[in-house]
C-alpha cells in the first residue's frame, strides 16, 4: 500500500514537472532570443543560453523617442491596458447583476441561451455590422470603439461564468438576511459577492486576457498608434522585409509582463471554498 501510495506521488510530481516544462519553455525560448544577438538566432545548432546577453532591445522599446520603435510599442502598450481595464470594468460591472438575475430568479433562460449562442458565432459574422455601426457614429480607429466592441465578447462570457457560479451560492444563506430586514442590494453586495469573490475574480482575470489578446477587431478597426493595441503592433513588426526577431521577442516578453502582474494581484480571489462552512447541517 505504501509502495503504491509512493508511486502515485511520483506520477503525480512527474506530471505537474511534464506541465510546468511544457507551459514555461516557450516563454524561456521567448526571452532567450530577446537576449540573443542575430548570429545566436541563427547560430546551429541551437544555444540554450547566449554567450553575450543584450539587453539592448529592451532599452530601445523602453526609451521614448518621437517616431522611433519605442513610440509605437509605448503607445501600443497604453491602448492594450486602457481597451483591456476599460471592456473588463464595465463587462463585470453590467455581468453582476445580469448573472444574479439568472441565477436567481428563474423563467429567463431562453435570454441567456440567446446570448451564449450569439457568442460563439464566429467573429467575422460581426465584422461588418459593426464597422458600419463604427463608422456611421466617427468611431473608427478610437480607444472607445474597441472597448465597446471587446464589451459585445466579454459581457455573455463573463455572465455565463457568473451564473453558474452564483448558483452554487447557498440560497439559504441570502433568506436568513432577508429575513433579517437586508434588502436586495445589501444581500448583493454584503453577502452573494463577498462569497462569490473567487468566481469574481477568475471571470475578470479571463476576461481581461481574452481582450489583452484580441486580434481580430483590434486589427480592422484601427489603423495608426491612436488605438493600436500590442496584439496589432507585433504583427506590426513582423510585417517588414528584415524582420528583427530578437525585438519581437522583447516585445512579447513585455507584452506577457501585464497578465502575470493581474493574475497576481488576482490570486488570493482565485482560492476556491470561500463557501464552506457557510451552512450548518
Amino acid at each position: 500500500m505504501k509502495r503504491r501510495k509512493t508511486l502515485q506521488t511520483a506520477l503525480l510530481y512527474a506530471a505537474v514537472l511534464l506541465f510546468a516544462t511544457l507551459t514555461l519553455a516557450p516563454l524561456y525560448w521567448l526571452f532567450i532570443m530577446s537576449v540573443s544577438d542575430s548570429v545566436a538566432l541563427t547560430a546551429k545548432p541551437l544555444l540554450w543560453w547566449p554567450e553575450h546577453v543584450d539587453f539592448s532591445r529592451y532599452a530601445k522599446l523602453l526609451s521614448y523617442a518621437e517616431g522611433s520603435v519605442s513610440e509605437r510599442f509605448l503607445s501600443a502598450l497604453e491602448n492594450s491596458l486602457k481597451v483591456s481595464i476599460s471592456a473588463t470594468v464595465i463587462s463585470m460591472a453590467a455581468a453582476i447583476p445580469a448573472a444574479y438575475s439568472f441565477s436567481r430568479y428563474p423563467g429567463r433562460q431562453g435570454v441567456l441561451y440567446g446570448t451564449v449562442a450569439l457568442y460563439m458565432l464566429p467573429s467575422v459574422a460581426f465584422v461588418l455590422p459593426l464597422y458600419l455601426i463604427l463608422s456611421s457614429l466617427g468611431m473608427l480607429n478610437q480607444v472607445s470603439s474597441l472597448v465597446i466592441v471587446y464589451c459585445t465578447i466579454l459581457l455573455p462570457f463573463s455572465t455565463w461564468m457568473l451564473k453558474n457560479n452564483f448558483d452554487q451560492v447557498p440560497l439559504e444563506i441570502e433568506q436568513a438576511a432577508r429575513i433579517d430586514g437586508a434588502g436586495l442590494f445589501d444581500v448583493i453586495g454584503r453577502i452573494t459577492l463577498p462569497l462569490a469573490l473567487p468566481a469574481l475574480g477568475a471571470t475578470a482575470l479571463f476576461a481581461f486576457l481574452m481582450a489583452w489578446d484580441e486580434f481580430f477587431y483590434a486589427l480592422l478597426y484601427t489603423n495608426d498608434i491612436r488605438a493600436k493595441t500590442l496584439p496589432v503592433a507585433i504583427a506590426d513588426f513582423a510585417a517588414g522585409r528584415a524582420t528583427d526577431y530578437g525585438l519581437i521577442s522583447a516585445v512579447g516578453v513585455l507584452a506577457s509582463l501585464p497578465p502575470v502582474l493581474i493574475g497576481l494581484l488576482l490570486q488570493r480571489t482565485l482560492v476556491s471554498g470561500l463557501t464552506a462552512g457557510g451552512t450548518k447541517g
